[in-house]
């Protein structure tokens, strides 16, 4: 591995992790709409490859785990949801923002494709942990599932709305098609 790759990693890993502090939007049991935090994460995948997206974006679900460990541990969860949790909404959640790069050599509409598919691939993971392991929380008259996919769409939605408005501006900048094929 390269200096550079690892620095350009460690800093855009510090970057998605500042901004997913700035909450727009804050649901009660996880989840928010952040300033473009996984856009950071995105781009290493589509400038490195996948492979070191994955790497990259794992990384990024621990650090993510790490941060949000005393909010997850306020909701009283039993040890199959923690476990259920950890799995479904940090580890693979995260990690599949790696995916973002698998259309890179296919221009912009293929970069906007492979951060639709992280994003929508984050979002089944939180709708999978929603309908198994937080069923528990559904409103009466609701199922899990339908309950899930509401719960998760109510962030995961914006999130790629805003994140696919950032990369559209960003890639359309001639400096970031520079930076990208270093």
């Amino acid at each position: 591995m390269n200096t550079k790759k690892l620095v350009t990693s460690a800093v855009m890993l510090a970057l998605a992790s500042v901004l997913s502090t700035i909450k727009i939007f804050q649901m009660p049991l996880g989840g928010s709409i952040t300033l473009l935090s996984m856009l950071p994460v995105v781009l290493l995948s589509i400038k490195y490859g996948t492979k070191w997206g994955f790497f990259s974006a794992f990384a990024y679900s621990l650090i993510q785990f790490a941060l949000d460990i005393p909010a997850v541990m306020s909701w009283g969860l039993t040890p199959t949801m923690w476990a259920g949790s950890i799995v479904f909404d940090y580890l693979i959640a995260f990690t599949i923002l790696g995916i973002a790069g698998i259309w890179r050599d296919k221009g912009f509409k293929g970069i906007m494709a492979g951060i639709s598919l992280a994003l929508c691939s984050r979002f089944l993971s939180h709708v999978i942990s929603g309908s198994i392991f937080f069923a528990v929380w559904c409103p009466d008259g609701w199922s899990p599932i339908p309950y899930a996919v509401c719960y998760n769409g109510a962030f995961m939605l914006p999130e790629l709305i805003f994140t696919l408005a950032g990369a559209a501006v960003l890639f359309k900048l001639p400096q970031t098609n520079r930076l990208l094929n270093e």
